[in-house]
């Protein structure tokens, strides 16, 4: 069905997508090359949210250069849009510049679309290809297709520890297990996600700013704090103002509402989202839920072994990245607060996604074994 031409073709669309890792949100990462007689005549990437798609950049680029795209085939890493958002329809848009033929890796989740955008080049004449490195682009998209898909972000739990599975000594020591390599990795994967997510514990031991400041980033993630009580200090770093371009407020999900800690917080620039369970904790599904409204596809978990085991037992981590550093911490906190088990059969079952040596560590990557949803 697909040709050496089409694949190496849509691997460049999926590389251009990747440049709009950071800045897309929560738009997903799209890219697109038109090719008209074995050459290149347009390429580009979506840009960041109100600006332009992928295909309308692609054919700017085109024009830029004094071609006329009518008759091109375009390699698109996503379904184009059918539907009026911030930006028009770039399904529409193809079909005025005279594209001949789509080629598409994967329909779009978004049920504003979701085949609509294919149907609607087809009935205008074009000819329709999908399916091509579907894999690669729903990887590159793993949040944006969970959002559209469940209403709730993608969970990624990273935890750094050593190899016995120690993350901090019992007087809450931590810093630094892994080396300088594997740190630099994670602030990577900071980079990529909508918002990092910490406990109270982790504020309490570690005081950290969750920032992005490994790598150069446009736009630092939303950060989010777990707080059942409202125990932040006044003076933590993540509430500073001062420590980079935050355009959103620091977003705590609380328990309880003392009003009076509340307001103080609110004072320091943070929103406040009570969100109670039965056991006087946050209901994490719903603070899941209430993120996915706010646009957030990826979810980036830095916290304790307590809050990591409360994702998991709940159901709501989908991935684990895990920085093994060679050396052995004997008697240590652990990765997970989770119960004793009466059955190997209940043990939360994932799979290998990635191994690989970073620096002088191993990162793995695994991903929640359960039905696609």
């Amino acid at each position: 069905m697909f040709s050496d031409s089409d694949h190496a073709a849509m691997q460049q669309a999926l590389a251009l997508a990747a440049r709009g890792m950071f800045t897309t949100t929560p738009n997903p990462r799209v890219g697109c090359v038109l090719i008209r007689d074995g050459e290149v005549i347009g390429q580009g990437y979506t840009q960041p949210a109100g600006q332009d798609h992928a295909e309308i950049q692609a054919m700017k680029d085109a024009l830029s250069r004094g071609i006329d795209p009518r008759g091109a085939t375009a390699y698109v890493t996503l379904e184009p849009c059918s539907h009026f958002g911030r930006t028009p329809p770039c399904a529409d848009a193809l079909v005025r510049a005279g594209i001949a033929r789509v080629v598409a890796a994967m329909e779009d989740p978004n049920p504003s679309v979701s085949g609509r955008g294919l149907q609607r080049l087809r009935d205008a004449g074009i000819d329709v290809r999908c399916g091509l490195l579907e894999k690669e682009a729903r990887d590159l998209n793993i949040g944006f297709v969970s959002r559209m898909t469940r209403g709730t972000p993608w969970v990624r739990v990273k935890v750094a520890a050593s190899i016995d599975g120690g993350t901090a000594l019992h007087d809450g020591t931590s810093q630094w297990i892994t080396g300088q390599a594997a740190r630099d990795d994670g602030h990577a994967w900071r980079a990529r996600a909508c918002a990092i997510l910490t406990g109270i514990g982790t504020v309490r031991d570690d005081n950290p700013e969750l920032t992005v400041r490994a790598i150069p980033t446009p736009r630092q993630p939303q950060r989010v704090l777990v707080d059942s009580r409202l125990d932040v200090p006044l003076d933590a770093r993540m509430l500073a103002r001062d420590t980079g371009d935050f355009a959103k407020p620091v977003l705590i999900f609380c328990a309880v509402d003392d009003v009076p800690r509340r307001k103080a917080l609110e004072a320091r620039g943070a929103e406040v989202v009570v969100l109670p369970n039965p056991h006087g904790k946050v209901e994490l599904r719903q603070m899941l839920e209430a993120l996915g409204q706010r646009g957030i596809n990826e979810l980036h978990v830095e916290a304790g072994h307590k809050l990591n085991g409360s994702l998991i037992r709940e159901g709501c981590a989908d991935e684990l990245l895990i920085y093994l550093a060679p050396k052995l911490l004997g008697d240590a906190q652990g990765m997970f607060n989770l119960p004793p088990l009466a059955r190997l059969d209940d043990a939360p079952a994932f799979h290998w996604h990635d191994v690989r040596q970073i620096g002088d560590d191993l990162r793995l990557i695994a991903r929640r074994a359960r039905p696609q949803s």
